[in-house]
């Protein structure tokens, strides 16, 4: 379904988001240092606050151009939440990074801040060709189904993957090629001075490291978001909401991350159940001759958006709360 909504609310909607995304970058590079728990805190509030405006504009707007308002906040909801979940999955992996090239606090907040908006350029590129093959090609619905129902079960089954703190083959690459050089100091950016030598500070290698990690995670997270619309306008917006706060996220964490042990099961169901949506919507628009004869194939209803939007919420719900459940148990324990 198509979100047709307004052509000036779309614009302004863009140019408010990037706007606020821009002065969050300009306070980290005008001021880098460690954000508090308090700090972090209220910046997601603020995140989240505005995820839900944002959301009602969209159903009263949508109301006013004589739209299904109700239909379409629904899938900006679900696909919000959806994207959120997996940018707070993200987390797991950037913990890593950081402490594998050993990375100054007060630099962590630049280099995430500049992940994000590689992240930002990424899913753009990946939502405008998935949106035209999409609405050209209704068979790459059985792709994108089959893909997540697979990236589902490695999850399960890798739950521990994110934990090797191997070097890609770009960073090996770049570590052949360029002067880098291994340790640097809390005052120490993107270069120093060895012997009256110039280096390069690993820096560059951790941002080709968020860079690479980004791209993976846009392969999983557009085709799940596709699952819930296929408006161009809502996938950018629940992707530009969803990654605003990941960088205070990060921070608000830390080692908590570690104790939401059932987060990436939660997930990887939500992966899951989005593949088999999409397949089924692939069935029901079926154009593929050798499947029924190219005729659609009704094995199920399409399911509805309310019910993506409350199994997701649930799903998280459960996987946060036996997380905690766990921890209180292993604390008793000790």
């Amino acid at each position: 379904m198509d979100s047709a909504l307004p052509l000036w609310f779309e614009i302004t909607s863009y140019a408010v988001l990037v706007a606020i995304l821009l002065f969050d970058l300009f306070l980290v590079v005008r001021r880098p240092h460690i954000p508090s728990t308090r700090e972090s805190a209220l910046w997601i509030t603020f995140y989240v606050s505005l995820a839900i405006v944002f959301g009602l504009l969209i159903v009263l707007v949508a109301n006013d151009a004589g739209l299904n308002g109700t239909e379409l906040g629904l899938q900006f909801f679900a696909g919000w939440l959806t994207e959120y979940s997996l940018s707070a999955d993200n987390v797991f992996v950037f913990l890593i990074i950081m402490s594998q090239f050993r990375v100054p606090k007060k630099m962590q907040q630049e280099l995430l801040m500049m992940g994000i908006v590689l992240a930002l350029v990424f899913r753009a590129i990946f939502i405008v060709l998935g949106a035209a093959l999409l609405e050209s090609y209704s068979w790459l619905f059985y792709i994108f189904g089959a893909y997540l129902v697979y990236v589902a079960i490695q999850q399960m089954r890798e739950k521990d993957e994110h934990g090797s703190g191997e070097d890609n083959v770009v960073i090996s690459w770049l570590k052949k090629v360029l002067k880098v050089h291994p340790e640097w100091r809390e005052t120490e950016r993107w270069r120093k001075m060895v012997n009256g030598e110039k280096f390069l500070t690993p820096a560059i290698l951790v941002l080709v490291s968020l860079g690479t990690i980004d791209l993976v995670f846009a392969l999983d997270s557009i085709p799940a978001i596709f699952g819930i619309t296929t408006s161009p306008f809502l996938v950018f917006t629940c992707n530009i909401l969803a990654l605003m706060g990941l960088r205070q996220l990060y921070f608000l964490l830390g080692d908590l991350v570690d104790r939401l042990h059932y987060l990436g099961h939660g997930i990887a169901f939500i992966l899951g159940f989005i593949g088999f949506k999409l397949v089924n919507h692939a069935l029901h628009l079926n154009e593929l001759p050798f499947i029924n004869g190219g005729k659609h194939v009704e094995i199920i209803p399409e399911i509805p958006t309310w019910l993506s939007l409350v199994v997701i919420v649930i799903t998280l719900a459960v996987a946060v709360l036996a997380s905690l459940a766990r921890t209180k148990r292993e604390e008793s324990a000790k």
